[in-house]
């Protein structure tokens, strides 16, 4: 079974293989960015608009939480595929079990740390009185949750790495599809009634699923990840350095992503006219719509991750440029028709989170804000690509530049200029603004990388 995965990841014809890797990964993320989408619209149904806003004051730790197991999971993955490359068995392991401690560790540390100073925390989240006892209800059980979600997302890295994309999208369709399916008994009147507390406690439930059960697949015999249970408490300390390494461009990436929530959050509460909790709440709601619309772009990216790992530690240079430039030309299209999309659909999307027949301020001024954000979707293609090449290289330091430059050197400042100019609106042209300078910026480095590769050909 090693070797016919070993023979598809490098010799099977690259446009049938992304597709073949992509696809289970994509329908995963869309399952998982459909159940953040329901979670939100039953909240708000339940317990009003005010109550989406609690959701993303709570959204930091969630952030930190996945960094940490993308950093990981990408890392170890590296590593891994290399290794596999190459045929390199000992390596393959300790990448494996070095990773699945060194998350379980970092997991435990942010949880015990987040619920001793949980109020403290949402208070420097952004939360209102309005909306923090919400976000209270909503973090407790989310933070209880945090190891098995995050070891979950390190082992999906894995699998896809050894080349079972399919397990690892059965894996997050249990973890998403489990996740629709209890909400409403969690949330609603007609079940136990729990509100935001259901929805967080239905999450935990799901991802515990999605993790047993890629656990289990990866101690089968059929699985190349070689999990010793016997050794496992066993770390290599010296390829933590090289996974957090590896990692740390998605680490910055996500960890970036959640300080800019923060830093969206306070802006509102500074500059919204009135009660800034419903601006909050439809800052909620643009994130979930992106997940959404992008998130299912992302698993083509996780299709392909492995396949450059794999063909560039065998040194096959042709397959290497084949691949990424097909992958640019699919991904760089579907954000463009997303971008299309959103913008023409976005007023019947935000009716979907209107609690009642008052919630009009909220849906005119979300969709506008929507609208605006949408136009620079299509540059974030860009830098996704070659942030993910630069990581499946092992280019560690490149990846790391090419993650923050977008929240770093550009959306920070710019949130800071632009409300300070135009009030909460301009939160919404720093989405666009910061987009198209990094994608620009991603785009002329991804065109140098490429001719750098051609020829190497000649």
């Amino acid at each position: 079974m090693q070797d016919e995965r070993s023979t598809m990841l490098g010799h099977m014809d690259v446009r049938k293989l992304l597709i073949k890797l992509s696809i289970p990964a994509t329908i995963a993320m869309l399952i998982n960015a459909l159940y953040n989408l329901v979670d939100t619209i039953f909240v708000s149904w339940q317990d009003g608009e005010i109550a989406i806003g609690a959701l993303s004051i709570a959204f930091p730790i969630q952030m930190i939480v996945m960094a940490i197991g993308l950093m990981i999971g990408i890392g170890s993955s590296s590593i891994f595929s290399r290794a596999y490359g190459r045929g390199d068995a000992d390596v393959m392991r300790r990448s494996v079990n070095t990773a699945l401690m060194y998350n379980l560790l970092l997991s435990l540390i942010i949880m015990t740390i987040g619920l001793v100073f949980l109020d403290d925390l949402l208070v420097f989240f952004g939360a209102t009185a309005s909306n923090i006892g919400f976000a209270r209800d909503y973090m407790m059980y989310i933070l209880i949750g945090l190891p098995p979600f995050s070891l979950s997302v390190v082992l999906n890295n894995l699998t896809r790495a050894e080349g079972r994309a399919n397990v690892a999208m059965v894996s997050l369709l249990i973890g998403g599809g489990l996740n629709i399916l209890l909400d409403p008994f969690f949330i609603f009147d007609f079940g136990l009634g729990m509100g935001v507390s259901g929805a967080a406690l239905a999450t935990v439930i799901s991802k515990t699923a999605s993790f047993a059960f890629v656990f289990y697949m990866a101690l089968g015999k059929k699985s190349s990840l070689a999990i010793n249970m016997k050794n496992f408490l066993k770390m290599d300390w010296r390829m933590i350095g090289e996974i957090s390494a590896i990692g740390m461009p998605t680490f910055v990436r996500n960890i970036l992503g959640a300080v800019l929530v923060i830093i969206v959050n306070n802006l509102i509460n500074y500059y919204a006219h009135g009660d800034p909790a419903i601006f909050i709440s439809i800052y909620g709601v643009i994130t979930r719509i992106i997940v959404f619309a992008l998130l299912p772009g992302l698993g083509l990216v996780q299709g392909l991750t492995p396949i450059v790992g794999f063909n560039y530690g065998a040194q096959f240079h042709q397959r290497l440029y084949d691949v990424i430039s097909y992958a640019t030309r699919m991904l760089v299209t579907y954000f463009l028709v997303m971008s299309v999309v959103v913008i023409i659909f976005t007023e019947y999307i935000f009716l979907l989170f209107a609690s009642d027949d008052n919630s009009r301020f909220f849906i005119e001024n979300g969709v506008t804000a929507m609208r605006i954000v949408a136009l620079g979707f299509v540059m974030i293609a860009f830098q996704i690509l070659l942030s993910s090449v630069y990581q499946a290289m092992g280019y560690a330091v490149r990846a790391f530049l090419v993650a923050v430059s977008r929240q770093f050197l550009f959306f920070i400042p710019l949130s800071f200029l632009l409300t300070y100019m135009f009030g909460v609106s301009g939160i919404w042209w720093t989405f666009v603004a910061a987009d198209v300078l990094a994608g620009g910026i991603s785009m002329f480095v991804y065109a140098y990388e490429m001719r750098d590769l051609k020829q190497k050909l000649a």
